[in-house]
């Protein structure tokens, strides 16, 4: 019985292992989204993560929401310091979120200023 137990917690460990290594390491899709960058915050109690929204039109319905791993440095900058900008996002998307990497699925790993944009409206 106890080697029943044994290999059934070993199968379970390694089928969850399995599940959050595809989870965090394949990629469901990739691109580049711009907008006006409307809010990139540091939130959570225990946990903190980078969350940021992009506006990509005039409505509520075109936001576009995102997280950024601690690990992206540069574009956490840069987030920062293009607060009210238009700025190009590029990103990729896990199949699903990990709650301590951030609240959605949608990740940043570079951040452009949309200067075309940006001196157009001044």
């Amino acid at each position: 019985m106890k080697k029943f137990l044994l290999k059934l917690l070993v199968v379970l460990i390694v089928v969850l292992a399995g599940y959050f290594a595809f989870i965090y390491y394949a990629t469901y899709s990739e691109g580049i989204r711009a907008g006006e960058l409307v809010k990139f915050s540091k939130k959570g109690v225990i946990i903190k993560t980078w969350e940021g929204e992009i506006s990509q039109g005039v409505s509520e319905g075109q936001l576009f929401e995102f997280s950024v791993e601690d690990s992206e440095k540069k574009a956490i900058q840069n987030l920062t310091d293009f607060q009210g900008k238009y700025v190009k996002l590029h990103y990729f998307e896990r199949f699903n979120s990990i709650f301590w990497l951030g609240d959605t699925k949608f990740f940043i790993t570079k951040v452009e200023e949309d200067t075309q944009r940006n001196n157009r409206r001044f």
